[in-house]
Order: structure tokens, then sequence, then C-alpha cells
């Protein structure tokens, strides 16, 4: 998370890498890394020659406030005047499985890999008061919020479920996100919300989101632009290329007061 993207963009040139310390996830990826860093993408006119693909299934049963649409659709229009191409109404199998974290095997896995790797990482802690998932749980045991917590201690490692959980993945992530890009020739997926999350996390695949308004209540909704994987270059582009068409970003509403007693006592 962080107020812009080239501000974020910054962020992944400092922390994008192989690190030995965590090999399985980091052996592949480090090879998608650009010779030059990532800088070098925040080109304003990023979006030009793209071609960007809208599933519509995604987000309409959920997205349904009409300000957000109207704005969905706004922003297409912007991205096509900036040389984009959309590519609408693309559909994709099995998208109520993949949304469904119990149904795409992203539960179980999860469940598995946090407490391993939670645990892992704290047992390496010089000085902690925990040094395990399990002393976690123990320590909050009043929190009423422990659900995954709890559920992940359940776990054992990762087994024949958990491995059928990931090929679940995979199969569900080949089939349909990535065979929607490649078929379609997409340089990115784009969304509204937050819809496209799971679908991009079950593949491991990148996305960047980016802020584009306010609904009815005020809250703020993004619009995600999603690729495959070592696509982080035309997802720069692009969202850049966006940000800049689009300055939709306001800094948080903040409110001057005064530091009195009341303000004071009601705080502690």
């Amino acid at each position: 998370m962080s107020r812009t993207v080239s501000d974020a963009v910054y962020v992944l040139d400092v922390i994008a890498g192989f690190d030995p310390q965590d090999y399985e996830a980091t052996k592949e990826a480090a090879k998608f890394i650009p010779v030059g860093g990532y800088k070098q993408f925040l080109n304003p006119d990023g979006l030009s020659g793209k071609r960007l693909g809208v599933v519509r299934n995604l987000f309409s049963s959920s997205l349904n406030k009409s300000c957000v649409i109207q704005a969905f659709e706004r922003y297409l229009n912007t991205m096509r005047q900036r040389g984009a191409t959309i590519v609408d109404n693309l559909e994709m199998a099995n998208l109520d499985v993949i949304q469904n974290p119990a149904r795409s095997g992203e539960l179980t896995a999860m469940l598995a890999e946090f407490k391993v790797t939670l645990n892992d990482y704290l047992k390496e802690l010089i000085s902690s008061p925990v040094r395990s998932l399990a002393d976690i749980i123990a320590f909050n045991q009043n929190n009423p919020e422990l659900g995954t917590f709890i559920a992940s201690e359940k776990t054992s490692g990762f087994g024949e479920k958990e491995r059928q959980a990931v090929e679940l993945m995979e199969n569900l992530s080949r089939n349909g996100f990535e065979k929607l890009m490649m078929e379609n020739e997409l340089d990115a997926m784009v969304t509204p919300g937050t819809g496209a999350i799971p679908l991009l996390a079950i593949g491991g695949n990148p996305g960047i989101t980016v802020p584009a308004g306010y609904d009815s209540d005020g809250m703020p909704f993004g619009i995600c632009f999603g690729g495959l994987k070592g696509t982080e270059p035309k997802l720069i582009d692009v969202a850049y290329a966006f940000e800049q068409a689009s300055l939709v970003r306001r800094p948080p509403f903040s409110k001057s007061f005064e530091m009195n007693n009341k303000f004071l006592f009601a705080s502690v």
C-alpha cells in the first residue's frame, strides 16, 4: 500500500529480488525483474497500444452501486482515449469456484502455509515472547478474532490434501485467468473493486489497484489491473498512465482540533 503508483514502484525496486531465506517464493520471481528496475516503466503514455480485458461477471453482482459502475464506464472511455483497446464482456471458466476460497483450494493451502511459514519466522527472532502460532493463540486467548489462527494451528503441514489444493488452484488459474489472457492477447485485465483479488492470488499473478473515486457512502474504491506472471512492467505502464489521466486521489480528510483535557481524557 502506498500513496501513488510511483511510490509503490520505488518500494518495489528496493524489495524485489532473491532472498535465500525465502527461497521457494523468490527463486522463480527473481528472474522476472527487469534490468534497470521498474522505475523506467512509469510512463504517462503507458496505456497507448495496450489491450485491456473486462470480465463483467467478476463485479456485476458484488458491485451494485450505480455510481461505481458509472465511474468505471467513464474510466474505460478514458483508457480508450489514451490509446488502449478495451476487450469487453469476456467470460471465464469456473469463476464461481475461483471466487470461493473454500472451493478453490485457496483456504486449505493458506491455513497450512500460514502456520508453517509463521512458525519458521518466529523461531528465528532474537528476542520475542512468542515462538509459534500456538504461542500467539495462548497470548491472545481472550481475543475473539482468532478464528483463522486456530484453524491454521489445527493443520499439520503440507500433506496430500494441501498438495491437491495447490494443484486445484494451479488448474483453475491455468484454465481460467491465464487462458483468458493468452487467448485474447491481453496486456492486463481491468476491474473495479476487489473482485479480481482471489482470481489473481490463486495463480500467483500480479495486480495493482489505483484509486478511482468514492461511492455514495464516501468510501473509496479502486480500479485493479491484473496480469500474468512477470508482466509487472506492463501493469506499471498501464496503472501509472491511468493514474495520471484520472488524478482522482485526494489526501485523506482531516480536521484540526485542540488537544484539550477532554480530548486527552477520552483518548486514554
